[in-house]
């Protein structure tokens, strides 16, 4: 067995990891990971002729010469080398996480904060147990601080990933009824996230804080904490100018008041363009550059996107949804003001018992809102949306859009990822 000094020496001299025996970069380093459907070992010999310099691999039946190097678990090898590495290098690390937002927050202050330093942030939705290690083996001597999102649909997953990345920093976006399956409860939720204040007020860390979150700055006794908000004598304050269908807001920090006009879509994420100023401006970036980084971000990835078509202006949220992300969308699409609105939703995953409670709540509110007309996809929609257009999944709703086209609609766009709503964009 490799002990981890021998490791962290081979990976200093090949500083380039893969976990798929699909891309193999030359002269990097194969982790052979596990899954429920695959051996990742199975792999490790074509990992090796594709290029890779060596193969970290926990069957000791693969072994075909030093070129693979066993261990008793690859997964904690990989997460252990990650540490190893984050304390080498010593760099201050943020960790984001929240129930919705986290992403776009990451996003933002990754914009900002590059206005000043080298900095590494989590790519795409590399949030997990596997993810953060690969995040933070992407960093190099170069870099002067790390964005790190950190995601969860269990207790205890925020206390894995925070004793892996050792964040100096924290921020919570917001807590919300998500993953209630693997959860348990609302409060289940909240427990799990404030692990990241846990280890930071064990640790020395600091926090950065939502003043107004109503379930949050009870949690945090211990840390230093940074405020920002919406109220007065913050570190950072602002208030939104108007959403229509961009967010334009204003912040204040040192005295000194900013406007910006952003490419955001939805008057819920002024508090996390707050919290990326709040990170930014405490670390010393200023105001114009925050503002400028800011103004030019435009989200991707299916995540509150406006897109115009030939016959509609769509606001593209299929990402991923929740109850509290799926009020928050149609809080903002209800206050809009455009023409003839029309919402196509998909069914929100992983909330166990309370499923069929949360998606009535949110059939009941579209059937009491005269002015949205609302196309439900998915078989939980189906058992309580009465009187409403349903369809049991989205290719049916696509069938029927494409019978019965919209055109000249301002269109909300919004499912979990497993709903797959995606595939309505080109029939709109």
């Amino acid at each position: 067995m490799i002990d981890i000094e021998t490791l962290y020496e081979i990976y200093s001299q090949h500083p380039e990891v893969t976990t798929d025996s699909r891309h193999c970069p030359q002269g990097s380093i194969f982790f052979a990971l596990r899954g429920e459907n695959f051996d990742g070992n199975q792999f490790a010999e074509k990992a090796i002729e594709a290029g890779c310099a060596y193969a970290v691999v926990d069957d000791a039946t693969v072994v075909r010469d030093d070129r693979y190097l066993l261990v008793e678990n690859v997964l904690t090898t990989l997460q252990t080398l990650a540490r190893h590495h984050r304390r080498t290098l010593g760099l201050p690390i943020i960790g984001i996480t929240g129930t919705n937002g986290k992403t776009t927050t990451k996003e933002l202050t990754a914009a900002c904060l590059s206005q000043r330093f080298k900095i590494l942030a989590t790519e795409g939705n590399l949030n997990n147990a596997i993810g953060v290690p690969l995040t933070l083996l992407r960093l190099n001597a170069s870099h002067e601080i790390a964005v790190v999102e950190m995601g969860a649909s269990h207790p205890g997953d925020i206390t894995e990933l925070v004793e892996i990345a050792e964040p100096d920093y924290g921020i919570i976006t917001n807590v919300g009824k998500a993953h209630l399956q693997g959860f348990g409860s609302f409060e289940g939720v909240i427990a799990t996230k404030c692990e990241l204040y846990d280890f930071l007020r064990n640790h020395g860390g600091k926090v950065f804080l939502h003043n107004e979150n109503p379930y949050l700055p009870s949690r945090v006794a211990g840390p230093e904490t940074i405020l920002y908000g919406t109220g007065p004598g913050l570190f950072v304050s602002g208030s939104m100018i108007q959403c229509s269908p961009y967010l334009s807001f204003a912040f204040t920090y040192d005295e000194h008041t900013h406007t910006i006009d952003t490419r955001l879509i939805g008057s819920y994420n002024l508090t996390n363009a707050l919290a990326a100023v709040a990170i930014a401006s405490y670390f010393g970036v200023p105001a114009e550059q925050i503002s400028m980084a800011i103004a030019s971000y435009e989200p991707r990835n299916r995540r509150s996107q406006l897109v115009k078509t030939d016959r509609n202006t769509l606001i593209v949220d299929a990402y991923n949804a929740n109850p509290t992300s799926m009020a928050a969308a149609l809080d903002n699409f209800t206050a809009m003001d455009m023409p003839h609105k029309v919402v196509l939703l998909g069914d929100m995953g992983e909330l166990g018992a309370d499923s069929r409670a949360e998606h009535r709540k949110i059939a009941d509110r579209l059937r009491s809102d005269g002015t949205i007309e609302a196309y439900l996809a998915g078989k939980e929609f189906c058992s309580v949306a009465e009187g409403l257009t349903t369809f049991p999944d989205t290719d049916a709703l696509v069938e029927f859009l494409q019978n019965n086209p919209l055109s000249g609609c301002t269109i909300l766009i919004k499912g979990s990822r497993s709903a797959k709503l995606e595939k309505c964009l080109d029939c709109l």
